[in-house]
């Protein structure tokens, strides 16, 4: 894997979309997909993989997700911000400890994240990105050597600043790695900007994000916190052949 240092021989494209209303299914082809749920889907779908889950089924609807469980699957999942009844966890990240997760597979179903893994589902390669495993995540997305495409869930169908601070810190990561030699799109730019202006503030910024803000109304805001830890973790999720998210170390 290139390390970061001249070992990347061509500048590698990088677009970033802002909502999911904005992604074409043909902006994925031939390239590497990371998509994007900072508060919380990706976040906990990596935390859940670094406590040893075998692997993380994405379910568009609740119905999807327990027709997927098989026998000692953990199902998971949430709807506006709140776990679905009858499921075994919600989708804080505190809910995959290791002694929970360690072994099994998870079903999961989220209102924006795991729709986001859905809809690339046609890219070459595909990764879930969070601040927790931003530069594990720049590093596999650049030695897959394809041009990249970060895919910001949002918040049915609206912006959301979390997603957009975090794909600042990944391209924040590539420039680093990639010693500047990176096309970023005029989004990407600007996200990778806000990342830097804030990133001494990073958890205060998504504490007052509206997704931080729901949050805390949810009397959830310790998600905020748990996933607002920059480069804590090496783990990225990535697609397997038959769809589910599985960990490797980037």
């Amino acid at each position: 894997m290139p390390d970061g240092e001249g070992g990347y021989e061509r500048n590698m494209r990088v677009d970033v979309i802002a909502t999911l209303e904005d992604a074409e299914a043909g902006r994925f082809a031939g390239r590497t997909a990371i998509v994007i749920d900072a508060l919380r889907a990706t976040s906990t779908i990596v935390t859940a993989l670094a406590n040893g889950a075998d692997e993380v089924v994405p379910a568009l609807t609740a119905d999807e997700a327990a027709a997927l469980r098989r026998p000692g699957d953990i199902l998971g999942g949430e709807r506006d911000g709140r776990a679905v009844p009858g499921f075994d966890c919600g989708n804080s990240p505190s809910d995959y400890a290791p002694e929970i997760v360690s072994g099994r597979r998870i079903v999961l179903t989220t209102t924006n994240g795991t729709r986001a893994i859905r809809l690339a589902a046609n890219a070459d390669g595909l990764l879930a990105g969070s601040f927790l495993n931003a530069l594990a995540c720049a590093r596999s997305a650049l030695a897959g050597g394809r041009d990249i495409v970060i895919l910001c869930a949002g918040s049915r169908g609206q912006f959301a600043l979390e997603d957009g601070l975090c794909a600042g810190a990944i391209a924040d990561r590539m420039r680093q790695l990639t010693s500047g030699k990176l096309e970023l799109d005029d989004f990407g730019s600007a996200m990778l900007a806000l990342y830097r202006e804030r990133s001494h503030t990073l958890t205060d910024a998504l504490r007052r994000s509206p997704g931080g803000r729901k949050l805390a109304r949810l009397g959830m805001e310790a998600d905020v916190e748990a996933c607002a830890r920059v480069d804590i973790c090496r783990t990225v999720p990535w697609r397997t052949e038959n769809g589910a998210l599985a960990g490797g170390r980037g």
